[in-house]
């Protein structure tokens, strides 16, 4: 174990309360990469109290720019509302498609076929990530300092399930977030294309890096729409047009 990655871990979960946000890690303990990053990431899984209920991720933007970063199952969230701190008065949120797993996948040297993958994939729902940027807007903060930081993630509210077969064709359909006073709607497009492939990278990348997954944990690969901010203490009807629907309300986390 590197001190210095526990040092930053420690750092970096003190800063998920509500305000303020926090300047960049000091230089000494700052990650000069993915690999840096992704250890410090496996400090905070050891530090936290909670197990690891799932990870988001994407395809890579570049060799040395990862999207992947666990989720923390005291964040997981479900049912009529959806607790989340504030920015600017509002709940920002990501839509996106959750991966539930019925199976373990143990970390391999070899990895898995897609068709092992998917074979492990239970059910799919419609999903929520949570979104918090925790850092000042005046720290210059890298790239990497968020990736160790969980790449902006607050926690995750998972949804009704939608039809397996039609998650794994949804490229792009029209998504709509419906409140008494705010109506939006997105041509709602996965940036990998399908939402499966991201998933297949992960599991395969983190498995040969040592990570275990395990039966219900749930992965999440990519906003449709971006940040979407909505309103607090509202009824909303959240529509991906020919999957599902459902409503929540979206309360302030004050803690």
């Amino acid at each position: 174990m590197n001190n210095t990655d526990q040092i930053a871990a420690e750092q970096l979960l003190n800063n998920r309360i509500k305000t303020p946000k926090k300047l960049r890690l000091a230089t000494e303990l700052r990650p000069q990469n993915s690999e840096q990053a992704l250890q410090i990431q496996s400090e905070t899984i050891k530090l936290r109290s909670d197990e690891v209920a799932g990870w988001k991720c994407s395809l890579p933007l570049n060799e040395d720019q990862l999207i992947v970063a666990p989720l923390f199952s005291d964040t997981v969230q479900s049912g009529q509302q959806c607790s989340l701190f504030s920015e600017n008065g509002k709940a920002r949120v990501e839509p996106e498609i959750a991966f539930i797993l019925g199976a373990d996948l143990p970390a391999s040297t070899n990895g898995y076929s897609e068709a092992e993958i998917d074979a492990a994939v239970d059910r799919c729902h419609m999903a929520l990530e949570l979104m918090q940027d925790r850092f000042s807007g005046q720290s210059d903060v890298s790239f990497y300092e968020k990736l160790a930081d969980c790449l902006v993630n607050q926690g995750l509210f998972i949804g009704p399930e939608i039809d397996k077969a039609s998650a794994y064709l949804a490229n792009e359909f029209t998504i709509t977030f419906n409140q008494e006073k705010n109506k939006q709607r997105f041509a709602g497009k996965h940036p990998n294309q399908l939402p499966q492939k991201p998933l297949h990278w992960l599991i395969n990348y983190m498995s040969q890096r040592g990570v275990s997954f395990t039966a219900g944990q749930a992965i999440i690969t990519g906003s449709y729409a971006g940040v979407v901010e909505v309103d607090f203490n509202c009824l909303t009807e959240i529509e991906y047009e020919g999957l599902g629907k459902y409503q929540v309300t979206f309360i302030e986390d004050s803690v």
